[in-house]
């Protein structure tokens, strides 16, 4: 066989290969179009510049139909009633007063992700630095530092199938502070120097201060960091994907404890006295949790009876311990509560 003609078979694979992954694209999107325009409308009302005078809730509709994906937004004085739509699709997203923070993927033979700053028109005005999964995203209570975290495959420590975390602070003019995993990191009065070292899910105290997760050789802590010394302290052990209480004084978590692989329960660790509390939620939480107000965690939790549907809701549970978890939000994922 002539090296034109292996060539010319080569391309000709290449090209069945392509062609056929495209199909198989263009089908797939084509059953979801199907799927969710079958699906009953979501009801929509209110006005978005009146909704982000007031306090409300922000948030990524699950629910099955034409704005799938879409941003929406309620009243927190009515957070089951009709959503207002924005014009963005998230991935994740999470809202300030000022801006907005909008993690998106655009899905075809080869998905792109991007994540970028919104204005309270919710139109783009800045992309931020994104590498791999979008995973998490976080601004800080006055809107001027943005943090992102996703799952990056093929670092050179990891085995073949596992990931490591990206998690870079910007300030929302532009600045990029850089990527905290290459922040100096204390565990127990010792650097930590392995690796494998990963940190994500920033939670922002003030312009210096943020707290987040840390994690190597198998065990995660809950750390405190400053922006401006470029160092993370470790306080305790077994914490994943921190959130400030807006009293600055409580970090709800998710903790693994001696559950499954993959499990985990919510918490809430006091900073001041260092007691912990866990939730009455059973169920396992994969999410960085949001608080409603200071008494109140909120998160999100896929649907189980959707017939492989990709829905979710937002759920409350106190963070005292007391009470069961309720529905917040049906049909919805990634909130974030401003007031």
């Amino acid at each position: 066989m002539t090296l034109r003609l292996r060539v010319a078979l080569l391309v000709a694979v290449v090209l069945v290969v392509a062609l056929g992954a495209g199909g198989y694209v263009w089908n797939v999107r084509q059953s979801q179009a199907q799927t969710r325009a079958a699906a009953p409308a979501v009801a929509q009302g209110g006005d978005l510049a009146s909704l982000r005078a007031q306090p409300h809730l922000v948030f990524r509709s699950t629910a099955l139909g034409n704005e799938y994906g879409r941003v929406a937004v309620v009243p927190l004085s009515a957070p089951t009633g009709p959503r207002a739509f924005t014009p963005a699709a998230c991935e994740r997203v999470y809202a300030t007063a000022q801006d907005a923070i909008c993690l998106s993927a655009d899905r075809g033979i080869v998905t792109k992700y991007r994540a970028q700053l919104l204005d309270t028109d919710w139109a783009a005005t800045r992309d931020l630095p994104l590498t791999g999964l979008p995973s998490r995203a976080r601004l800080s209570r006055d809107g001027s530092l943005a943090a992102t975290t996703t799952f990056v495959f093929g670092d050179s420590y990891a085995n073949p199938g596992q990931f490591s975390t990206r998690t870079v602070v910007t300030r929302t003019d532009g600045e990029v502070v850089g990527d905290i995993e290459k922040f100096r990191l204390i565990v127990e009065g010792k650097t930590v120097t392995a690796a494998d070292k990963n940190l994500w899910g920033v939670t922002f105290s003030d312009d210096d201060r943020f707290y987040a997760t840390a994690a190597t050789g198998g065990k995660t802590w809950l750390v405190e960091g400053s922006l401006k010394d470029r160092t993370v302290k470790a306080l305790r052990p077994d914490v994943e994907c921190p959130s400030l209480s807006p009293d600055r004084t409580r970090i709800a978590f998710k903790k693994h404890g001696d559950l499954p692989p993959g499990k985990w329960r919510l918490a809430v660790h006091d900073l001041r006295t260092g007691a912990e509390t866990v939730s009455s939620e059973q169920r396992s939480v994969d999410d960085q949790v949001e608080w409603l107000d200071d008494a109140t965690l909120v998160y999100g939790l896929p649907r189980t009876d959707t017939n492989g549907a990709a829905t979710s809701d937002i759920w409350r549970v106190p963070a005292d311990g007391s009470g069961p978890p309720q529905v917040l939000v049906p049909d919805a994922w990634s909130p974030a509560v401003v007031r």
